[in-house]
């Protein structure tokens, strides 16, 4: 369901904006968890604009405005794989700025469809110079740096790999509802390592308050197909990630096969529909849950599976017939202001 808010003044929808943005809901993963552990899981794609990502598209523009950085009538634009993206255009033109987005071809046709009706407009960059996959992360950057430093006075990029916003977003709002929700009882974090904002925010926050909680990033495997995430062997360690790093105690590596697999037995279980990234994170906190012993393992989900339909067809997970079927079916699918796919 779309909502058409675009007629709401700048100012009115920053304060509706930053009433609705988090406080997403978490919620056991009873099938999952171990003996001795509990799985809970952040559900992020019950944000406006479906995903993890509007925490630090919101926090990144309101700090931008507030230092002078982002004024009327520049364009905001951003590299981007998918979700980042999406949050930009809402939230942005939202609060009234065009946004334009760097992508690579291989992101799901869904998430391109998405970012044009929702009034982006694309830069689409080569596979090579894709920002899911390896270098190309650093490519697709100085790509949009370059346009950037051609007309400083026209653009702003909010640079999520750089911004400290970034980190801002989770450590104000990510870390302290998961403490909140957990009742301070949360002993084990997991989420998966992409720009690192999630990561080191969310854990700066939690380990204030109890530093014996372990905190695991979620790394795909090399030359990976999982949207939104960052192998560290192959790609440049983000600013974000690098000034903080020390608050991760392990990263856990997953392949392509478990991240997939973990979609289906998610739908299986517990009639989740997510996104190939969600998976990835689920079979981390799995195995954390399994070594660790007593504890309580928050993972976070970062969206849902509506907008990888393509995706999962290529990988087998889910057959056309049952993505159709399997969409009706799904619990926790939240309402969005977003132009989902059917199909």
């Amino acid at each position: 369901m779309v909502h058409h808010l675009h007629d709401a003044t700048s100012a009115e929808a920053t304060v509706d904006l930053s009433k609705r943005i988090g406080k997403t809901p978490l919620i056991p993963l009873t099938p999952f968890s171990a003996a001795a552990s509990k799985i809970f899981a952040k559900l992020e794609w019950y944000n406006p604009f479906g995903s993890l990502k509007d925490r630090a598209a919101y926090w990144m523009i309101r700090e931008a405005e507030r230092e002078g950085k982002l004024r009327e009538g520049q364009i905001i634009i951003e590299p981007t794989s998918g979700n980042t993206g999406i949050a930009l255009v809402g939230i942005g033109r939202l609060m009234g700025y065009r946004v334009q987005s760097v992508v690579p071809e291989k992101i799901s046709d869904e998430t391109k469809n998405i970012l044009r009706s929702l009034g982006a407009e694309l830069l689409e960059t080569e596979d090579d110079l894709c920002p899911r996959v390896g270098p190309g992360t650093d490519q697709s950057i100085a790509l949009a740096q370059s346009i950037v430093k051609g007309h400083p006075d026209k653009y702003f990029m909010p640079n999520q790999y750089e911004n400290d916003a970034n980190f801002l977003a989770h450590y104000e709002s990510t870390g302290p509802e998961i403490w909140r929700d957990t009742e301070g009882k949360v002993t084990h974090f997991v989420t998966g390592i992409g720009t690192g904002g999630t990561i080191t925010g969310a854990a700066q926050f939690l380990k204030e308050r109890n530093p014996r909680i372990k905190v695991y990033g979620v790394e795909p495997q090399k030359n990976h197909h999982v949207q939104g995430l960052r192998n560290l062997e192959e790609s440049a360690m983000p600013g974000v990630l690098e000034r903080r790093y020390d608050l991760i105690n392990e990263r856990i590596t997953v392949n392509d096969e478990d991240a997939f697999q973990m979609v289906r037995s998610i739908y299986e279980k517990e009639k989740l529909l997510v996104g190939p990234s969600s998976g990835a994170a689920l079979h981390a906190a799995r195995q954390v849950a399994e070594r660790d012993g007593n504890g309580y393992v928050v993972v976070v989900l970062p969206d849902d599976g509506r907008k990888y339909g393509t995706v999962f067809r290529e990988f087998n997970t889910f057959s056309p017939e049952e993505f159709r079927e399997i969409q009706s079916r799904a619990l926790h699918l939240a309402q969005q202001e977003v132009p989902l796919p059917s199909s």
